[in-house]
């Protein structure tokens, strides 16, 4: 690294990336993230199972902990980028969605408001 190169001039770095990881890391992505990074994405993965899977006992909640940091590690450990980890993260997640929208038990009736015989 070129021991003049200073960073663009109000740029900053997304949320969770340590600018200066890269050198120390020899360019890996993971090394870029900050410690705290992947266990907010893992609290966004449970708070979405819990509001798709509720559960009532504490061991049901213990479970979709375990899920949500299975899913995540098995993201993590396939990403090759952290635009690729977050885009993957933000696909599953957009997919339970909906997956859960458009199950028989959560469908809403919306009547079609351009139907000839109503009025």
């Amino acid at each position: 690294m070129d021991a003049n190169w200073q960073p663009v001039q109000g740029a900053n770095p997304p949320d969770g990336v340590d600018p200066n990881a890269a050198a120390v890391a020899g360019g890996d992505w993971r090394a870029q993230l900050q410690p705290d990074a992947r266990s907010r994405i893992v609290n966004r993965i449970l708070e979405t199972l819990r509001r798709h899977l509720p559960v009532s006992v504490p061991e049901g909640l213990n479970e979709l902990q375990r899920i949500a940091v299975r899913f995540e590690e098995k993201i993590y450990t396939a990403a090759t980028s952290q635009s690729d980890y977050l885009r993957k993260v933000s696909l599953k997640m957009l997919s339970m969605e909906t997956r859960t929208q458009q199950a028989p038990g959560n469908a809403q009736v919306i009547p079609n408001q351009n139907y000839p015989g109503q009025g």
